[in-house]
């Protein structure tokens, strides 16, 4: 039996060599994440529901499949899926009082791609509702939060993936990112977390609308990351935006150290220029920046390529994509007080002023284009402040504040689901701000790189992890 401590340990990386090589099963390697999910899984807010029956299914298939002779890319491996996408027979309530008792009649294309890879889906993760805020409270169960202090939020929207992973119930787990929603709880949770460019991974059934959202996982490894996808990326029947894919594969790219980058350096926030950036995120960027240039690379400063008054158009596309989703009139009433604004926001909205915020995002991508162009790689902070108390940044009293706040918590982070530019956190800083005796919490920094250019960063952050790995939080 594959003790807890053991389990915990392996990569995703490791889990598939050792499965397809007959030297574990799937199913023992599923057994111990379930019962970790069990012990821990509640304590840190991380699922929704747990999924004991699909999760051995998937194992016992990986294990015939190992056993005909097949050899699986993510072999093994526990996936659990965020509640935003369904997964047939199980509760689908994506957060919201609203969809409260919703049960999944199909299984979203992405559920399909994980388990033809060989992973056992485990559970559906926690997600605040409809995935709009950058924090994981929803009105449906407890809060996700990070198990490097318990006390403060796991970020959002993909926050319970961040915490499973951060909390050593699985080394990989499926999120999506829309204005941040990966890396925001890879920040916060000391994950890697990578958005990638707009179109590399499939949008599957769902309708892409402006191409802000993107599927993608968190792990606690490059390589991991990196082997989750080769199994992802590539266009399919359907599909109204696409990326070229990395030749020779993503796995591959992180044993090529990037020669020489000429590496921007942004420190001033941009979409909320009145963002106050926390010293311990300014320290966690010029450390960065530091090891960087020990690895070769050119540091220079780089411009804020935008006022942040432009960035409204993203403010006013995601209220229309908030009022989009499809729900009875009675449902409006057990929306969370931020959802029914945005909503209100939407409906205010003409198709006129619709179609220039869509212009708009356009322009912006050009005008990135044109003030990075001279860099091959964009350095900044993850987010503006160190992971944030719970109840911190949601305000049900002033949703306009509540927002404000996120803005200003992320004033980075848009910026590349808005240019479909791909883009990185990494877990290369640590601080305790409050005080000598207080716990450690996990400061990321982001490499934004060009559009397609995803095996550069996912080269240049694996020469990063080999400098300067990074640790994992105390569980007591």
């Amino acid at each position: 039996m594959l003790d807890a401590d053991t389990y915990s340990s392996l990569s995703a990386l490791d889990i598939t060599r050792e499965v397809n090589a007959g030297q574990l099963s799937a199913v023992e390697v599923a057994a111990a994440a379930l019962e970790l999910a069990e012990q821990r899984g509640s304590r840190y807010g991380a699922f929704t529901c747990l999924a004991p029956d699909h999760g051995m299914a998937d194992a016992r298939r990986t294990d015939a499949r190992i056993a005909a002779g097949e050899r699986l890319s993510l072999a093994g491996v526990p996936c659990p899926i965020k509640d935003l996408n369904q997964v047939a027979g199980l509760p689908w309530e994506a957060g919201s009082a609203a969809l409260r008792g919703n049960r999944a009649s199909v299984d979203d294309p992405i559920v399909g791609w994980f388990a033809d890879a060989g992973t056992s889906m485990v559970g559906k993760t926690a997600t605040p509702e409809f995935g709009l805020p950058c924090y994981t409270e929803p009105d449906t169960g407890a809060p996700a939060v990070t198990p490097w202090d318990p006390t403060r939020s796991a970020g959002g929207s993909s926050g319970g993936a961040a915490a499973a992973v951060a909390a050593g119930i699985v080394p990989i787990a499926h999120g999506s990112d829309g204005g941040g929603s990966i890396r925001i709880p890879a920040s916060v949770c000391g994950l890697v977390g990578l958005k990638v460019s707009r179109g590399l991974i499939s949008s599957g059934n769902r309708p892409p609308g402006p191409g802000l959202g993107i599927d993608g996982v968190l792990t606690r490894t490059v390589r991991d990351t990196a082997l989750a996808l080769d199994v992802l990326a590539g266009p399919r029947p359907g599909d109204t935006y696409w990326a070229p894919t990395a030749s020779g594969g993503y796995l591959t790219a992180c044993e090529r150290a990037p020669e020489r980058l000429r590496i921007g350096l942004l420190t001033a926030p941009v979409i909320a220029a009145d963002a106050e950036v926390h010293p311990a995120c300014l320290d966690a960027a010029n450390r960065a920046a530091t090891l960087l240039e020990g690895l070769g690379h050119e540091i220079v400063e780089c411009p804020v390529p935008f006022p942040d008054s432009q960035w409204q158009a993203f403010a006013s596309v995601w209220a229309v994509g908030a009022l989009s989703i499809p729900l009875p009139p009675e449902a409006e009433a057990a929306l969370t007080p931020l959802t029914r604004w945005l909503r209100e926001a939407g409906r205010t909205s003409t198709a006129l002023e619709y179609a220039q915020a869509l212009a708009a995002i356009q322009l912006l991508t050009l005008q990135v284009a044109e003030a990075w162009a001279d860099y091959d790689i964009v350095l900044t902070p993850t987010l503006a402040q160190p992971p944030a108390p719970t109840g911190s940044l949601r305000d049900d009293a002033d949703p306009a504040a509540d927002f404000a706040a996120q803005t200003r918590f992320t004033p980075w982070t848009s910026i590349y689901n808005l240019t479909g530019r791909p883009a990185i956190s990494l877990p290369l800083h640590t601080a305790r701000v409050d005080g000598p005796e207080s716990p450690e919490l996990p400061i990321g920094v982001m490499l934004g790189g060009k559009f397609g250019a995803e095996d550069t960063l996912l080269g240049l952050a694996a020469a990063l992890e080999q400098v300067a790995p990074w640790g994992r939080p105390n569980l007591g």
